[in-house]
């Protein structure tokens, strides 16, 4: 008589923790560079165009103060108000996408996320107000007018979204926004990369005033269309409702 012996079945596999633990601690890292890089702007380039009249102003951190302390009051004060509601933005908007904030204090992350909202509209509308008057010319309105359009209309959207119960397409929608708010940062680290690219290549014939020139310029647009393809990529990425052009 013979028997018969069965394997005994594999244990289960265990969860790969592993790779979530270095996903979360990249998220972590990122959101703290963020953060940190977002305040460092505010600080450095944001107050001092609150500190006193634009004539006045140290042209080393406030450097666009002389060319607007000769333009129309309307402009000047638009400038004031689109400095405000930016720095408002960006020292809120990181928190927005922290995760234990909204899951143990979400009154607070509501009444953050309006605060943030309410800088965007106040930046943005005053963004437009100043972009025909900006001191990049014809690329200067067309790139910083098309930000000041997408940071309202993306804001737009994500209020929308939260009103309607939308939650995802809300967070979709605040990550495109944030991208363009991030806008400022990226436009102070475009430009001195874009200046010592520019003094490599010429040596000797470098010129700094027309680099600048050259650099600003490019920055009307450098300054946010790559933030909003990374956006897009993390949109898509977590799996939150991508853009369309229509909506089903």
């Amino acid at each position: 008589m013979t028997t018969s012996t069965s394997a005994p079945p594999a244990p289960p596999a265990l969860p790969a923790r592993a790779p979530r633990r270095r996903r979360s601690a990249g998220r972590r890292a990122g959101w703290t560079a963020v953060l940190l890089t977002s305040l460092a702007i505010v600080a450095y380039s944001g107050v001092p165009y609150l500190m006193g009249a634009l004539e006045d102003l140290d042209q080393d951190r406030a450097p666009l103060a002389s060319a607007y302390a000769a333009m129309p009051p309307v402009v000047q004060v638009a400038l004031v108000l689109h400095v405000a509601g930016a720095a408002v933005a960006l020292l809120v908007g990181p928190f927005q996408f922290w995760a234990a904030l909204r899951r143990r204090f979400p009154q607070a992350h509501r009444w953050a996320g309006r605060a943030y909202l309410l800088g965007v509209t106040v930046g943005g509308a005053a963004s437009l107000v100043m972009a025909p008057w900006n001191t990049a010319g014809m690329v200067g309105f067309l790139g910083f007018g098309s930000l000041g359009v997408l940071w309202l209309w993306t804001g737009w959207r994500a209020y929308r979204a939260v009103r309607g119960g939308d939650v995802r397409s809300h967070q979709a929608w605040m990550i495109r926004n944030f991208a363009l708010t991030y806008g400022a940062v990226m436009l102070r680290t475009w430009v001195p990369l874009l200046l010592t690219a520019q003094a490599f290549a010429a040596g000797d014939a470098f010129d700094l005033d027309a680099a600048f020139d050259n650099a600003y310029d490019a920055v009307t647009f450098l300054a946010w269309v790559p933030n909003l393809l990374v956006a897009e990529w993390l949109v898509r990425r977590r799996g939150l409702p991508s853009y369309r052009l229509v909506d089903r």
